[in-house]
């Protein structure tokens, strides 16, 4: 070899060398902040992310107990108790009584892109503080849900190549910076995990089930399918795509409202509407038994109804 040879390290070496200072880094800030779940059935992880000791993780993850321990990466134990938790958003939040660590830092899933950097911290297979990286392998994936009575699609979930194995459920999937942009949720297949996003959206669910304990959902009774406008409309509203009723539940809202399979539907309280999250994203408590303004295209003309949104029953 020629003295020469160490200035000539091959780039992917230098890249190797950088990813595993930047997974380290994150690991260091992280970990401290994810604890194991231990209930008297199963468990999981799940993500500090108030200075008072409260828990973000999976509400699959909890179930229908009420109480149980969680451990920290330093080994120390606190009982914890449930807050809220909301099977259709796959979220609960818990509360550690007793000493906790400090928040983690928490980001926003909606400024993820394909290919980035994301570190996972969980408990695997019950093992706390286990460390896995990857990327983002895909972005605004949906994973359906559904209780004894009622179903939901979660929405932009995050598809990540980072090992994932059960116990991991609710730990951390964090950026390069460390801020937490989502929770771990589901193991799609080999080498594929699913990540409920945290995001504008998110922080809603976890701000409701703080206050009140669950969160109130309305429902209109319609299933759709994304459609594209006639060129004509989209050239007159600006708007390329709707949503295809396919389906109306007989007796629901939609249905009293007078809406049909066939119609597109372009808005729903005068915001424009592309896929079924768009819907879903306005049907929160507040306009339960309220007149919520629909605009669909019928025939070839569009068309004004108002429907009354029912609350939504999870179980």
């Amino acid at each position: 070899m020629s003295e020469n040879a160490e200035l000539h390290t091959p780039p992917d070496a230098e890249l190797l060398d950088s990813y595993s200072r930047t997974v380290s880094a994150v690991a260091a800030s992280l970990t401290p902040h994810v604890a194991s779940v231990t209930l008297s059935r199963g468990g999981g992880s799940a993500v500090v992310f108030t200075d008072e000791g409260h828990l973000l993780t999976n509400a699959h993850v909890i179930g229908s107990g009420r109480r149980g321990t969680v451990t920290f990466s330093d080994g120390s134990e606190a009982p914890f108790a449930v807050v809220g938790s909301d099977p259709l958003s796959d979220l609960a939040v818990l509360k550690a009584r007793g000493d906790a660590p400090r928040a983690a830092r928490l980001g926003d899933a909606d400024r993820l892109v394909v290919g980035q950097l994301v570190v996972a911290v969980g408990s695997p297979l019950g093992l706390a503080g286990s460390v896995t990286a990857g990327v983002v392998s895909a972005l605004g994936r949906s994973l359906p849900v559904r209780t004894s009575r009622a179903g939901r699609v979660i929405e932009n979930v995050i598809q990540t190549d980072a090992a994932l194995n059960p116990g991991n459920s609710g730990g951390a999937l964090a950026d390069s910076a460390g801020r937490v942009v989502g929770i771990n949720t589901a193991v799609a297949g080999f080498g594929l995990g699913l990540a409920v996003p945290v995001n504008a959206t998110t922080r809603r669910i976890v701000d409701t089930l703080m206050v009140e304990g669950r969160v109130r959902r309305a429902y209109l009774g319609v299933v759709g399918t994304p459609a594209p406008l006639p060129d004509d409309i989209a050239e007159r509203t600006g708007q390329r795509a709707g949503l295809r009723v396919v389906e109306v539940v007989p007796g629901g809202p939609a249905h009293r409202a007078g809406l049909r399979p066939g119609d597109l539907v372009l808005t729903v309280g005068r915001e424009r509407i592309s896929d079924a999250q768009g819907i879903q994203r306005q049907l929160f408590a507040e306009v339960i038994g309220l007149d919520l303004p629909i605009t669909v295209l019928r025939n070839g003309a569009m068309v004004d109804v108002y429907a009354r949104p029912a609350e939504l029953t999870a179980d």
